[in-house]
């Protein structure tokens, strides 16, 4: 029987749409299914969910079994031909709280903080070392497994594990899927979108769409520029940074406007504050997400457990499409985040973790070789790329040292602090999060 293994199981909204599309795929419905996380409570309501959708879709077919604590990582892994990594160390409190109110009394505003900016290199580095505990019990129990990453920071996560492990990885994100179809939506070109060609290619929430064309072959970027500059003049929305990105470097790139607003020193400068409003940029967005997450989860929760059986409709992930690519010998396009060897990108370091089309068969994944993105992207990217290595570095060595290397490096806290503040946030930021980070000296 075909095992499938979801490491941070508890985050239930998460497991309930990969789980669930394996439970709606022929290839897949048979499979044994562990659900692997330290949270005994979100772990039973998981448990739950999926079982009532394994009634509704599947009629019961999947073997659904539970693995609760560290104790019971190995036996969760053992034997597993995919294993889904979804886990968020130390979770909204108390981590996320650090990582943005000590940032904010050194001046330093965040949207997201997950991805890149001293929360993106924080929860990498508390992170990191869960992570390679799961493969080095992998190496032992499953080491032809294949591991599919959803957790944040993608590039630096994905990158460490595909440098220092032998377990076949990829990184997935839902980013890439939705970038073309988002921008056609918003600039009023919904017509364009059936049997539309596209080229997505550079860094995980950085990637950018360097070509798209209509069915016929016509290049719909020169409309999309005009109607993009035109929306952005006249208009108060929610992607005006992606879309002065299309202004000022001519692409529009794959992950959100309040994302992106992080990732550079443009748009959210203490000396500047008013580009704050200019630009629409929501401070402090995640935090608040997670509140609303958090009640709309009990009262989701309340309503689930009253139901015997739950209905799925199979998402766009892509999880569930690789493991039937894999197993049943078909092939499918991605995009993933793989290591840039051979330079597949090649304005960057083979180090470098990349975003790039790859076709996925029975043999696994086979990532496509890009070449020169247009230099101002290259430079866009390698600004977000140098932090992120330098992060990677970091966990490796397991120094304070190389820790704030990298945040001297990482553009917007750059922009904004002196080296002096930076040691001092670091040092402030590693004691308040306590076990999580107490490997770093």
């Amino acid at each position: 029987m075909l095992k499938i293994t979801f490491m941070g199981a508890g985050s239930t909204t998460f497991a309930r749409n990969v789980l669930g599309d394996v439970m709606c795929t022929p290839a897949l419905q048979e499979s044994e299914i562990a659900l692997y996380d330290i949270d005994a409570a979100r772990l039973s309501d998981s448990f739950q969910i999926l079982s009532a959708i394994n009634r509704k879709v599947n009629e019961g077919r999947a073997a659904l079994k539970t693995y609760l604590g560290v104790e019971n990582r190995k036996e969760a892994l053992r034997g597993a031909a995919f294993v889904v990594n979804a886990i968020q160390v130390g979770g909204y409190d108390p981590c996320t709280i650090i990582d943005f109110e000590i940032p904010k009394k050194y001046g330093l505003r965040q949207t997201i903080g997950d991805t890149l900016g001293i929360g993106g290199i924080m929860r990498a580095l508390r992170t990191i070392p869960v992570l390679e505990d799961f493969t080095r019990d992998m190496e032992e129990v499953c080491p032809d497994a294949f591991l599919l990453n959803y957790s944040n920071p993608m590039a630096m996560l994905t990158g460490y594990i595909q440098r220092y492990s032998s377990i076949r990885t990829v990184g997935l994100c839902h980013s890439v899927q939705s970038c073309s179809r988002n921008l056609l939506s918003r600039v009023d070109m919904e017509d364009k979108m059936e049997g539309r060609k596209e080229l997505i290619a550079g860094i995980n929430h950085m990637a950018w769409l360097l070509a798209i064309q209509d069915r016929d072959g016509n290049d719909l970027y020169p409309e999309i520029r005009r109607r993009a500059a035109l929306k952005n003049a006249n208009e108060k929305h929610h992607d005006m940074v992606r879309f002065d990105y299309i202004a000022r470097f001519g692409y529009f790139c794959t992950e959100s406007s309040e994302h992106n607003a992080e990732y550079n020193p443009f748009y959210l400068k203490s000396k500047y504050p008013e580009l704050i409003e200019r630009y629409n940029i929501p401070l402090d967005e995640y935090p608040r997400r997670c509140e609303e997450q958090i009640r709309a989860w009990e009262e989701l929760r309340q309503k689930m457990m009253t139901e015997k059986e739950l209905d799925h409709t199979r998402s766009k992930e892509y999880a569930s499409s690789i493991m039937e690519a894999i197993c049943t010998g078909s092939s499918i396009k991605i995009g993933g985040n793989v290591l840039n060897t051979g330079h597949l990108i090649e304005d960057f370091p083979q180090q470098a973790c990349v975003e790039v089309p790859c076709l996925v068969d029975g043999y696994g994944f086979h990532p496509t070789y890009i070449g020169h993105l247009p230099p101002v992207l290259a430079a866009m990217n390698m600004t977000n790329i140098n932090p992120q290595l330098l992060t990677i570095e970091a966990a490796r060595t397991k120094k304070r040292d190389d820790i704030i290397k990298a945040v001297m490096l990482e553009p917007h806290t750059a922009a904004e602090l002196s080296i002096d503040d930076m040691v001092k946030m670091v040092d402030e930021m590693i004691e308040a999060h306590g076990p999580y980070m107490s490997m770093y000296h």
